[in-house]
C-alpha cells in the first residue's frame, strides 16, 4: 500500500507546494494590501495567482483520490510532506535562511511520515 501512497502524496504536496508559491509570487507583485475592487482585480489578473489555483485545484483533486483509496489515518499525515517541501522552496526561490530548530522540525516530520506509513 506504502509503495501506492507515497508517489502520489510527493505529488500532491508538490502541488500544494507550487501553489503556496505561486501565491507568494502574485501577491508580491499586485502591491500592498487591500479590500478594494481594484485590489482583487489585480490579483485575480495575476499569471501567477491564476496559475496557484490550477495547482491547489489538481491537488485536490488527488487528495479526492487518494483519500477515496486509502485510510485517512494514513493518508492525511502525508500532507506534512508540503511542510518540507515549502521549507526547500524557502530556500530556492525566496532565498531564506533556515535555523537549525526547524531542520530538526523536518527530520521528525518526515520521521513521522516514515513511522505512520508502515
Amino acid at each position: 500500500m506504502l509503495t501506492r501512497l507515497l508517489p502520489i502524496s510527493v505529488i500532491q504536496s508538490l502541488l500544494l507546494t507550487a501553489g503556496q508559491v505561486l501565491m507568494k509570487y502574485g501577491l508580491t507583485e499586485v502591491g500592498d494590501f487591500s479590500f478594494t475592487w481594484r485590489y482583487f482585480g489585480r490579483l485575480f489578473t495575476n499569471w501567477q495567482f491564476s496559475c496557484c489555483g490550477l495547482c491547489f485545484a489538481a491537488g485536490s483533486v488527488l487528495w479526492m483520490y487518494i483519500i477515496k483509496s486509502f485510510p485517512l489515518s494514513m493518508a492525511y499525515p502525508m500532507v506534512s510532506l508540503s511542510y518540507v517541501m515549502g521549507m526547500f522552496a524557502a530556500i530556492i526561490f525566496f532565498h531564506e535562511e533556515i535555523p537549525l530548530v526547524r531542520w530538526i522540525g523536518v527530520l521528525l516530520i518526515l520521521t513521522g511520515c516514515v513511522l505512520i506509513a508502515k
